[in-house]
């Protein structure tokens, strides 16, 4: 954690996904203010009719959802705009509509979330982390990258 998992009434190939992913690792990192290190996406492609949103009357609208389980700590304001930063991007690459687009935000204690490459368990957040974090992200780049 953080990750944020995306679920997309579409398909999509591999070197879009990975673009888009080092996007949203991006829009991520900076306005959380973290190391992108940190972040794991995992895009879904559920293919047509694989996300819906219900509505009273009528029949569901294909849609797609964002989930993000982050830190405790941001203020609204910040969760607000890495919200519509993340629908924005998903608007610009899959061209899907902003209406249907629906992001969820799950908080939690840094000691929730385990990473090795930390040495353990994450701290809470306190502010603007990206100098604390650049000596642990690694510059290797995963195969085929």
């Amino acid at each position: 954690m953080p990750s944020i998992q995306i679920d997309l009434p579409l398909t999509a190939d591999e070197a879009t996904k990975r673009a888009f992913a080092q996007r949203v690792g991006r829009i991520y990192g900076e306005i959380m203010q973290v190391g992108m290190d940190l972040l794991t996406v995992s895009i879904h492609d559920l293919g047509v009719g694989g996300v819906w949103r219900c509505h009273e009357s009528g029949p569901p609208t294909p849609s797609g959802l964002i989930m993000c389980d982050i830190r405790k700590g941001r203020p609204t304001e910040t969760r607000a705009l890495l919200a519509q930063s993340l629908i924005d991007a998903c608007v610009d690459t899959f061209v899907l509509d902003a209406l249907w687009l629906k992001v969820e935000f799950t908080q939690h204690d840094g000691d929730e979330m385990y990473h090795p490459h930390l040495g353990g368990f994450n701290t809470n957040w306190r502010g603007d982390e990206r100098k604390a974090n650049s000596s642990t992200t690694t510059t290797t780049s995963p195969p085929d990258a």
